[in-house]
């Protein structure tokens, strides 16, 4: 038998310290507070009281306040997100920031540490001879996720790759499978007049726990015999973004229309009659000092390496990705038999997951994707590009510009008010945002109003909350690629609801959404973030 009572029916009322709202005379009588509808300020307390006597959990007077009031108060968020550290101001995000060109299978655990090694490269070139004449050996120290699921993600070859003068948008794979079929060989890297040798060896996987500034930390040194000449402590922050430690952002020019959440930018957009594209391209090209076919010209750059990711997954009949799951590839699979459906919106769901297999098996490949918002979430936006162009619905380029700006908005938004990163905020920070910015995109190539555009990608968002990353052997191949057609067909959905809906009806917007994740984020357990340490990564047994 239970031994959790609840509260017979028929208690007397408690007293108000104990009541979870306070007794019904009290809450009829409340003043109702001016400038609110006086019959769904009833409802809302009677609802409240309701929920509280069933849950059995008192309100404080705060946030009883607060609910009556219909502006639930701001959760606050962990100081370890990225967020809370960074300094508060206006989205300075830009789209060369946002969109990069590298190898899979991650975007911060693949590209960052190979940005981040090349980085240090970079810096040791610039060191006066005499320390450069003393350089023996470089160090690389992997820490937290980076080190309990490195191995997955090819980590240790992408920091040698960096160290060697190799960077993410023109490294050949065949560079980084090499290192991964003979892991012995050895590299000279010439810093002056001094030629220092590398191998795989010196990439260490360090200690996974510990309290590290960022769950992706990882520092490389510059050694003369057991000094170190140089030394840096990086971070890879997600979607391929990195930082330092003492790291200042470069100084850019104010944004014509600056925002910070999705209300303001929306605003922006309804108060002078433009688009959402039409305002994120106005900032591409205050920021940066860009013009606009400049801008036009880097969406169109990045618009067609999507397109080349897809057709290059699908041009893969059969085979087994690298790693130890011998996973089998089924893009080219899925499509097939796709197109032979009968019925035409089976053939549209089953094209759509096809193309999204594409791309995201490319990245499991370790070949060249685009983080869009990150590696593992490599398939979402480009099966909506491909998709929505030459793979289906024909559109023209400049409507597919105007999906990739708003695109970018969405996840500018989540960068700065969230996380991209899985290690940070498990697959909901990934897959969700992914897929946020793919309803957007959609919208927004059918010239969809601002509100219908923010409903799409809140759908999205919203019914993504809660995922968590837990690879199966630390590979992004389990869950991690099915995952990404799921995100095209969830953005596609969300699009379709948001616009048949009549759109001032829909009750959540997108900046409650992004602070849920955020929230969601804080309280997820660390086992959840990309480590390998539990769900399908444990549950998963691997013959």
């Amino acid at each position: 038998m239970s031994t959790n009572h609840r509260k017979p029916l028929n208690e007397p009322a408690p007293t108000e310290q104990g009541d979870p709202l306070g007794s019904v005379d009290n809450m009829v009588s409340q003043k109702v507070p001016d400038g609110v509808d006086r019959r769904a300020f009833l409802m809302r307390s009677a609802l409240i009281g309701a929920t509280a006597i069933i849950l059995d959990r008192p309100i404080s007077p705060d946030l009883r306040a607060a609910r009556l009031a219909g502006t639930p108060p701001v959760p606050q968020l962990s100081p370890s997100l990225n967020v809370v550290k960074e300094q508060k101001g206006p989205v300075m995000t830009t789209l060369d920031e946002f969109y990069k060109v590298g190898p899979g299978p991650s975007s911060s655990h693949t590209i960052g540490p190979m940005r981040i090694t090349y980085d240090f490269y970079q810096r040791c070139t610039k060191l006066p001879a005499d320390q450069l004449s003393k350089a023996t050996a470089f160090q690389v120290h992997l820490y937290g996720s980076l080190s309990a699921t490195g191995k997955g993600h090819g980590t240790e070859r992408a920091s040698l790759a960096g160290l060697v003068g190799k960077e993410p948008a023109t490294v050949d794979p065949a560079f980084l499978d090499g290192l991964r079929d003979n892991p012995d060989q050895s590299f000279p890297v010439t810093l002056g007049t001094k030629t220092v040798n590398v191998t795989l060896k010196d990439v260490v996987f360090d200690s996974v726990d510990g309290n590290f500034p960022h769950p992706n930390t990882m520092t490389v040194r510059l050694m003369g015999g057991s000094t170190p000449i140089l030394e840096q402590e990086y971070y890879s922050v997600g979607g391929g973004f990195i930082e330092w430690k003492g790291y200042k952002p470069p100084k850019k020019d104010a944004p014509k229309y600056p925002f910070a959440t999705m209300k303001e930018l929306r605003q922006h957009a309804e108060q002078n009659n433009l688009s959402i594209a039409d305002v994120i391209l106005a900032n591409e090209m205050s920021i940066p000092g860009r013009s606009q076919e400049e801008v036009y010209a880097f969406i169109d750059k990045i618009t067609g390496a999507m397109v080349a990711i897809v057709k290059s997954g699908l041009s893969v009949q059969e085979g087994v990705l690298p790693g130890p799951i011998k996973l089998q590839s089924k893009a080219a699979t899925v499509y097939k038999r796709a197109q032979d459906d009968q019925f035409e919106s089976d053939r549209g769901i089953g094209t759509l997951a096809a193309y999204a297999l594409a791309g995201s098996e490319e990245n499991a490949r370790g070949h060249l994707v685009v983080t869009a918002p990150t590696g593992g979430s490599a398939g979402v936006l480009p099966a909506l590009v491909y998709g929505l162009g030459e793979g289906g619905r024909k559109l023209s380029q400049d409507q597919i510009r105007k999906g990739m700006l708003a695109a970018a908005a969405i996840g500018y938004l989540c960068k700065h008010n969230a996380t991209l990163s899985a290690a940070e905020g498990g697959c909901q920070a990934e897959i969700g945002v992914a897929s946020a910015m793919a309803a957007a995109m959609i919208a927004a190539a059918y010239d969809a109003s601002p509100r219908i555009i923010e409903n799409a990608a809140e759908s999205a968002l919203e019914h993504h909350l809660g995922m968590t990353c837990d690879p199966v052997a630390g590979y992004v191949q389990v869950p991690c690629i099915e995952r990404c057609a799921f995100g095209a067909v969830k953005a596609w959905t969300a699009w379709a609801i948001a616009s048949n809906e009549i759109e001032s009806r829909h009750r959540v917007d997108l900046d409650a959404t992004i602070l849920a994740m955020a929230q969601t984020a804080k309280d997820m357990n660390s086992k959840y973030k990309e480590t390998s340490q539990a769900g399908l990564a444990l549950s998963v047994t691997l013959c």
